[in-house]
Formats: C-alpha cells, structure tokens, sequence
C-alpha cells in the first residue's frame, strides 16, 4: 500500500532542491515557505513572480489576506493557511497550475519596513505525457481511492501515535514545568542524554555531568535543569523554568550509548495556556494583569514587552523608566506606584485599539539579571463594523461620547495608514490637513463638542476605503482624552463573462448608474486596478489621449448623462481584462461626485481537440484597425512559437519547428481584428495552454489565452472571487509589459 502512495504523489507533484514541478490538470500546487515563528509572527507575507507586471500574487498581513496590487491572472487561484503568521507554515497553495505559471517564485517576510527572510522557489508546470493519458484517466482514480484509504490509515496511526504523546499543561506565570522522561531500564554512566524541541534545536544536554550549556540553543539557556545523579533512579525529566506561549511544543528526550546508538527515547508535548482579557475599543483603558504572592525585593527590574519583544513599559530602582520603552506605547501605560508591597505588577493601557493586539510578557528581574517571575496575557480589541454596498451616495462612522469636552479640543479622524481623513479644530473644519483622496467626501455634524456625536460622514465610499477608521480627541496640551476606532466594510458589485467564440459575446459592459443628476462638465474616468486609464470623458467627448494605449479602440461609453448612466462597454474581453475597474466621476478637480468599483471575472476560452480531425481553430476577436506594423505572436507557454505576423505577412522562419506548415491565420488580421489561428493536424501532443500576443513598439496591447483540451474532459474555469478584500496600497504599474519579460 505504501508503494501506491509514493506512486501517487510522486504522479502529482515532485519536489526538488531546485524547485516544484506539477503537470497541468492537477488540482493544486504548494509552493512551500517555512520560517520560524519569531519571524512570521506579526509579520507581512508578500508572494511575487519574478518578471510578471504587476509581479504580486498574494499578500497576507497579521489582519488577513489582502488583494489590492495583485496580479489579475492569480486573484482567486491562491491561498494561504489561515494560521500561517502563527505556525511558519507560509506555504502559497496555487490552483489550476497551467504552463504560464511556470517561474520563479519569492515569499518575503517583511516587517516595519524590513526583509526578514526571503525564499525563493521554481515552479515547472508540464504537460501531461499525451500517450498515456487514456490510462491515466483510468489509473488514477484507483490510484486516488488506494491513495485516500492509505492516507486514512496512516492518520489513524498518527492519530493514535498522538494519543501515546503524554501532554503537560500548565498557566503561563508558573515558575517552572517539568517534562517528565523516565525509565525502568538500567542506564550506564556513561550516557548522552538530549533534550530537543521540535525544530530540532538543543533544550538541554547532559554528558559526563548534568548541564552542557554551551550545546544549548540560546532561547533555553538557564532556563533548563535536571537531577543531579539521575542514573539511579532513571529519571531523566527536565524542568523547564518560566514557560511562556513560545515553548508550546512538542519535545523529545533521546539517550545514547558512548557509541552514539539509541537507547531510548520519548515525547512530552507541552501545552501553555495565556490568560485573555478582551475589551471593545473605545474604553479608556485596560488592565493587563499580572500578580504574584512571591516577596519581590527593591531592587528588582520589571519588564512588559509585546510579540515583537519591544519595551512596553520598563520599572527599576523604585521609578518608571519611560526613555526604555517602545515610542508607540509612551504615555499610555502606567503601573502602581507602590507595586512591590502587594505583589501587582499589572500594567494599564490606555487607549486600546486593533493595533494593540497581541500578547503580552511580564518578566521579572533580579539585580543580577536572573528571571524571578515570567508571565503573560492576551489582549483582544474589538472594532465595531458598518458593511455599505460600493453604491450608496455616503455612510456614517459612528462615535459618541458622554464626557464634556472643552471647545479647545482637537478632533482627528484618521485610516489605518495614519492618514488624515478629517480634522476639526477651533470650531471648525480643517480641509487643508486631510489627505487629498478624502477633500470634499468628509462631513461632520454641526455643534458636535455639544452634543458630544462626532461620527464622520463619508461619501462616495469604495472598496478603497475599506479601513479601520479611529476618531481620536486631544486636548490643547496634546494629550489624548478619547479614542474609538470603527471598521468600514465595503461591498463591490461583480460581472462575469466568458470570452471566445463559444460565448458568443461581443463585448460587456460594466455597469455604473446614478440617480443622481450630472451637470454636463463633470468628468467620467474608468480606471483599472493598476491605475491604468481605460476611458476618460469630459466635456461631452471622450478623450483617447489620456487612454493607456492598452485600451485603445476597446471602450465606449454613453454620451448622454441625464440618464445617469455611465456604463462601459469593453469591447472582446480576454482573459488579459480581468481585474477591478473603478469608475469615478468628478466636478472640478477634486469634488468626487460617485465612486463605483466593479470586479470583471472573464473565463480562459476552451477548445476541444479530437484526433484525427483535418484542423482546429484558435479564437480571438479584438477591436479592428489596430497600427500595421505592430506584431502578432501565437505561442505555447514561453518557449514554442506557433505563428507570428508582422509588416502586413506570415514569418515562417519564426515558426519552431513543431509548428511549420501546420499553422495559419485569415488576411489582413489586423484591420478586421480576427487574430484566430487555425492549426493543422492537431493530436493529443498538442494539448495545453496557448496565448497570443499582440505587441506594438514593445508594448503589449492586446493578449488572449486558449486552452486546447482533449475531447470529453472538462477544464474547469478560473475560479470565482464570491468574497474578497481590497486595501488602499497604490501598486501604480507601468502602462504596459516590456516584450522582454515573461507574460
């Protein structure tokens, strides 16, 4: 049965020092990242191909996965675990591998603006071996059932394997744990005995005397310790001082004889549980708790610290020591003056928000540095959230208060970038501070010091608007006298059509309607999500100059705005075109009169081959009319050339070899815009993913991609996004993709 198993996946995917291949019809591919978890924790995860424009396939932040800047090609088709930041486990799972996905792959941890670890990984994506796919399609369902059952087994087996795992559970703040490894066998003075984590890292060693400190891995160093002379009774535990959330895990005790041979080893895995305290954000404060019934004396040093082991408030001789501690928490911490006395070393936070997130570190210190008290909790905040649809005219971000407040405050709201949404100061509105993408979309209420209602109205929201937004009071010092913070959701419409001549379709639009009357000089842009222009109208008439050369010739817009609506009409979409397109309609330079985001989701075309048929043909219908000497090039994955057209003729010297006299195209393809291929002689050897491209000067203006698939075997499409979230990370890409890069 295993034999079966190892023939199953080596079928799928094989794994190499170089790389990741897969073949093409496979469900998936893992690209596999692992770091430690100190790097991952509170990290950002940035997934990029190289030489792909825009080159981001996936971005996962401690809040969740983002999808602003991605490229097109791959929204949808990847994922990541969902405990990705806190295992390490930063593996890219990519759906539907096809030939184009063939690269080379970098996952980068980053974090503050820093490169913690990069990885970089070669994905080959083949095609199947033709000749035998009739048995394979046969084979591997057995293949897949004995796979599943083997698979079934061997779980099992692990799971009863874990059950013989003893566990340890113990409060984060104990003093210390002991992992318990005894024997009954008779064990010679002359034994090694490891202690080792499952990262395989040294957590104590003993050998001719119970400590070897210099073989230790430094996050265990004095934390470790075992019996004296442990040969006679045969205990071999090891007591583990201060256990924090980090030392969850599973460890193995290992004894060698003088010869290096195994003489026994065993597991214990253990499980540290943290005290949360969760609180909604808007509170004045939070007490993080942290107690002892342990004597603590004058001199000692008392440190709270968060994830990223930043200072979070610092205590020695007596005093605060407030130039120690990280600039994001000065000001907003504070513990009992008198704290040794009755043993509280718990701190205040003020002004929780969503950033404060974490797990905190009480750690107690002697004068010699020796830990005497470790202990920590977790902080959960809550933000309440409004869910709007990309359509309605505006929405409030609510925030009321009861307090009095002076009418010499200052009224802040900002986004999750710090960025300035509003300011209200000395009676009024401050527009100059605000950042310019919020000027004329912000309002608030009139008298709200007296009403105490400081909600924020904003209009025309978008999915880049999708923030958690904080309204924060301060008083003439500086000083902060109120926070509240409150997450915007917004939701975006979406249209899905299928290119190719099977669909029948033309064209699609993409809707965009108001009932909200427009005066004839406001200006209509359609933009995509790399801020490429797909349509401009102002005036009463397009304007093609300030078109991406892109989209030139593909869109049409009504000319009539009484109606309200300003729909585009994208002529043949392609798979090139799937993406987010913006529509923004403004009165003088800055005023936004509505906002629309719309997701367009086009479908890879499918042709079906039998063979022994005299030709197949390759579809692709663009927009006519298109410059004379630009180049038209059919080729499979990156490196076969089928076909390319160029100055007005057919360039067979071009052509691989594969292809020559095989390969045909109807005359005068750039004037009429049918670009389809007809290709002679098709078998089971052709199957597999074709694009063509269409290049002027270098510049790429027109793409299509085909999927030629056996007769009777369905390809599934490209998957639907149902849900997905967007962040304003402006990822202004160039107009176009340089003929040299990889599609």
């Amino acid at each position: 049965m295993k034999t079966f198993v190892v023939f199953v996946i080596l079928l799928h995917v094989s794994q190499h020092a170089s790389g990741v291949e897969v073949t093409v019809g496979e469900e998936s591919v893992i690209l596999p990242c692992h770091v430690s978890v100190l790097d991952s924790s509170g990290s950002t995860v940035v997934w990029d191909r190289y030489g792909l424009t825009p080159s981001r396939i996936h971005l996962r932040k401690p809040e969740g996965d983002k999808f602003t800047g991605l490229n097109p090609q791959y929204i949808g088709r990847t994922s990541m675990r969902t405990d990705a930041l806190q295992t390490g486990d930063l593996s890219l799972t990519l759906r539907k591998p096809v030939i184009s996905d063939s690269g080379t792959y970098t996952c980068t941890v980053r974090r503050e603006g820093d490169n913690l670890r990069v990885t970089t990984v070669q994905l080959l994506v083949k095609e199947p071996p033709s000749p035998w796919y009739i048995i394979v399609g046969v084979l591997i369902p057995l293949l897949i059932i004995v796979a599943v059952a083997s698979v079934f087994v061997c779980l099992q087996c692990k799971k009863m394997k874990d059950r013989l795992v003893p566990q340890v559970e113990v409060d984060s703040g104990v003093e210390s744990v002991q992992l318990p490894c005894k024997t009954t066998v008779h064990l010679p003075e002359d034994v090694r005995v490891e202690w080792r984590d499952s990262k395989d890292r040294k957590v104590h060693v003993y050998e001719n005397s119970p400590d070897q400190p210099e073989e230790q891995n430094f996050i265990y160093r004095g934390r470790t310790e075992m019996k004296r002379d442990l040969q006679k009774p045969g205990d071999l535990s090891l007591t583990l001082k201060y256990p924090t959330d980090r030392d969850r895990d599973t460890f193995t005790c290992s004894v060698y004889s003088r010869e290096g041979n195994i003489l026994m080893k065993k597991k214990v895995e253990l499980r540290v549980k943290v005290s949360q305290v969760e609180v909604v954000s808007g509170v004045e404060s939070v007490q993080l708790p942290c107690k002892t019934t342990v004597h603590l004396p004058e001199d000692v040093r008392v440190e709270w610290t968060d994830s990223n082991y930043r200072k979070v408030h610092v205590y020695e001789n007596v005093s605060e020591q407030p130039g120690e501690q990280y600039e994001d928490y000065r000001g907003r911490t504070e513990m009992k003056r008198d704290l040794l006395k009755p043993g509280d070393l718990s701190l205040t936070l003020k002004y929780p928000t969503d950033r404060d997130r974490d797990t905190y570190t009480c750690s107690v210190y002697s004068r010699e540095g020796n830990i005497l008290m470790r202990k920590q909790v977790e902080l959960r905040v809550k933000v309440p959230q409004v869910e709007v649809d990309s359509e309605v005219e505006s929405v409030q971000l609510p925030c009321t208060t009861t307090v009095h407040l002076p009418d010499d405050v200052r009224l802040e709201w900002t986004d999750s970038n710090y960025r300035k949404v509003h300011v209200y100061e000395n009676g009024s509105d401050q527009p100059g501070e605000q950042l310019s993408c919020y000027t004329g979309r912000t309002e608030m209420k009139r008298d709200l010091l007296k009403t105490g209602d400081l909600s924020l109205t904003l209009k025309q929201p978008t999915d880049l608007d999708r923030f958690t937004f904080t309204c924060t009071i301060y008083n003439r010092e500086g000083n902060t006298l109120m926070k509240k913070q409150v997450e915007l959701r917004v939701k975006v419409s979406q249209v899905e059509v299928v290119s190719g001549v099977d669909s029948g379709l033309e064209s699609v639009q993409l809707p965009c309607k108001t009932t909200v009357h427009l005066p004839e000089d406001v200006r209509v842009e359609w933009t995509d999500s790399n801020d490429r222009k797909v349509h401009v109208y102002l005036n009463g008439t397009d304007q093609p100059g300030e078109q991406s050369r892109f989209y030139r010739g593909q869109t049409e817009m009504k000319r009539d705005l009484k109606t309200g609506d300003v729909s585009l009409t994208l002529k043949y979409p392609t798979d090139r075109n799937r993406g987010i397109y913006i529509c923004t309609v403004y009165k003088g330079r800055n005023n936004i009169l509505m906002r629309k985001h719309v997701m367009l989701q086009v479908n890879e075309c499918e042709v079906e081959v039998e063979e022994g048929v005299e030709s197949i043909q390759l579809p692709f219908r663009t927009t006519g009319d298109l410059p004379e000497d630009a180049t038209v090039v059919w080729r499979r994955g990156a490196l076969l050339t089928l076909h390319v057209h160029y100055n007005g003729s057919d360039q067979p010297e071009e052509q691989d070899e594969v292809y020559r006299d095989r390969t045909e195209m109807k005359r005068d393809p750039l004037k009429t815009g049918d670009l389809s291929l007809t290709l002679k002689r098709p078998t089971f050897e052709d199957i597999g993913t074709y694009v063509c491209d269409v290049l002027y000067k270098g510049i790429l203006m027109r793409q299509k991609t085909v999927q030629l698939i056996p007769k009777g075997v369905s390809c599934a499409p490209v998957p639907r996004m149902e849900k997905f979230e967007l962040m304003d990370e402006k990822n202004a890409d160039n107009e176009s993709t340089p003929l040299n890069q990889p599609l």
